[in-house]
C-alpha cells in the first residue's frame, strides 16, 4: 500500500512545476510543499492496514491505523492549499498542461475526501473490498498520477523533442479523459456503498436494487465511461503522430518557463548545459529573464530565453565531457532483481543474487571515476569543440 503514495509523488512534483509557470507566479509556500511531500512518503508506510479492518485486527491496531489515515490528510491538504494559492491572483494561461494540472488538483481532492472516510473504522469495515475502494484509489491514482503525467507530457514535450504538441487536440484529449474518468469511476462510489464487491461482474436481478441504486445501470455507466476515457487517450496518441510528422518547431522558451532545464537547448545536448550554471534563485531561469522594478515593484523583462541560451553557448566551457561508460550499474540492477526473486524461490537464488550484487558493487567502486582523455578530447585538437569524441 505505501506504493500508491510513492506513485503519486512524481505527479505532485510535476504540477508543482507546471502551476507556477502558467499562473505567472512563484510556487506558494515552497518549503511546505517540499516537506509535506517527504511527510507523505513517511506516513504512507503506516496506513496500509486501513484496508484490513474486516480481518479482525483488534481495537488497538484499528485505532492506530485510523489515526495514521487521518494524519496523512494533513500534508496532502497542505499541498492542495499551496497549489490553490499559487493560482490565486495569478494570470492563468489555460494550456493543455495547465488543464491537466488543475484536473489533478480537483480529482485528487475528491479522491482524498473519500480516502479520509477510511479512517472511520465502522464505515471502512463496510467499504472494505467493495467498489468504493476501487473508486477511491482511481480518483487519487488516475486523477492524480496519470493526470500529472499528461500535464508533464504537454509541458516538457518541446524540451525533449523540440516540437509542440497540438493544443487543440490536447484540449480534446483533456476533456474526453476528465469526463470519461468521472463517468467510469464516479458511479463506483454508489456501487460500493450498495455492497458490490470488487472483481464481481455478475449479479441476480433480485439483488440488483431498483431505480437510482440499480447495480446494472451504474455498471453500464461505468462501462460507457471507460470507452470515453479510451477515446481521450486515443486523441493523445493521434497528437503524437501528427506532431512527429507535421508539428511546428518549438521556440526555445515556449511557456516563458521558470526553471533551470529551459536554459539548455531543446532537445538538450548530451551534456545538457554548455557550462555549469550558477544558481541564485529557486526560479533561476525566470530571474535571469526578469528583474523587479524598485519603483513599481513589478517585474520587467530584461532578456528572452533565446538570448540566455545563446549567451550560455557563447561562454561554453572549453572542455566538456561526460562520465565514461560503465556496465556495472546494469549488472548491479540484475543482481538486485535476482536477489528479489530469491525471496520467492528460495535461499540458493538469494545467494546467487547477493554474489552478483557484491561483484557489481566492487566493480563499480573500483573503476576509474574519470574516463581516459581520449574519451572526451576534442577531435580537432584545438580544445574548443563541444562535440563528444566517438573514438577511443
Amino acid at each position: 500500500h505505501p506504493e500508491v503514495y510513492v506513485l503519486i509523488l512524481p505527479g505532485f512534483g510535476i504540477i508543482s512545476e507546471v502551476l507556477p509557470t502558467f499562473s505567472r507566479k512563484p510556487l506558494f509556500g515552497y518549503p511546505f510543499v517540499v516537506f509535506s511531500g517527504a511527510s507523505i512518503g513517511l506516513v504512507g508506510f503506516g496506513v496500509w492496514a486501513h484496508h484490513m479492518f474486516a480481518a479482525g485486527l483488534g481495537p488497538v491496531s484499528v485505532a492506530v491505523f485510523s489515526i495514521s489515515t487521518m494524519a496523512i490528510a494533513i500534508p496532502t491538504g497542505v499541498k492542495i492549499f499551496n497549489w490553490l494559492l499559487t493560482m490565486w491572483g495569478g494570470k492563468i494561461w489555460y494550456t493543455t498542461a495547465m488543464k491537466f494540472a488543475i484536473g489533478l488538483v480537483v480529482l485528487f481532492t475528491i479522491g482524498g475526501l473519500s480516502g479520509v472516510t477510511h479512517s472511520v473504522a465502522p464505515s471502512d469495515t463496510q467499504q472494505t473490498d467493495t467498489y468504493y475502494i476501487v473508486a477511491h484509489f482511481h480518483y487519487v491514482l488516475f486523477g492524480g498520477m496519470v493526470f500529472g503525467l499528461f500535464s508533464g507530457f504537454y509541458y516538457w514535450w518541446p524540451k525533449v523533442f523540440g516540437k509542440l504538441l497540438n493544443e487543440k487536440l490536447g484540449s480534446w484529449n483533456f476533456w474526453f479523459m476528465v469526463i470519461g474518468m468521472n463517468l467510469t469511476f464516479g458511479p463506483m462510489h454508489i456501487l460500493g456503498l450498495q455492497g458490490q464487491p470488487r472483481r464481481m461482474y455478475v449479479w441476480t436481478e433480485a439483488r440488483a436494487g431498483e431505480g437510482f441504486f440499480n447495480l446494472g445501470m451504474w455498471n453500464m455507466v461505468s462501462s460507457i465511461g471507460s470507452f470515453v476515457l479510451a477515446i481521450g487517450v486515443l486523441f493523445f496518441l493521434i497528437n503524437i503522430v501528427i506532431t512527429a510528422r507535421n508539428g511546428k518547431q518549438a521556440p526555445a522558451d515556449p511557456w516563458d518557463a521558470r526553471t533551470l532545464e529551459w536554459l539548455a537547448t531543446s532537445p538538450p545536448k548530451e551534456h545538457n548545459f554548455d557550462r555549469i550554471p550558477v544558481v541564485h534563485h529557486l526560479d533561476e531561469f525566470f530571474h535571469r529573464k526578469y528583474e523587479e522594478d524598485p519603483n513599481t515593484h513589478t517585474m520587467r523583462q530584461i532578456a528572452t530565453g533565446e538570448e540566455l541560451i545563446r549567451a550560455e553557448e557563447a561562454a561554453a566551457d572549453a572542455d566538456i565531457h561526460l562520465p565514461g561508460p560503465s556496465y556495472w550499474p546494469l549488472v548491479l540492477a540484475i543482481g538486485v532483481g535476482v536477489l528479489g526473486l530469491g525471496v520467492v524461490y528460495g535461499t540458493p537464488v538469494m545467494v546467487v543474487g547477493a554474489a552478483v550484487v557484491l561483484l557489481a558493487s566492487f566493480g563499480w567502486v573500483l573503476e576509474p571515476s574519470v574516463p581516459e582523455a581520449i574519451d572526451y578530447a576534442s577531435p580537432d585538437g584545438d580544445g574548443h569543440s563541444k562535440e563528444i569524441a566517438t573514438h577511443g
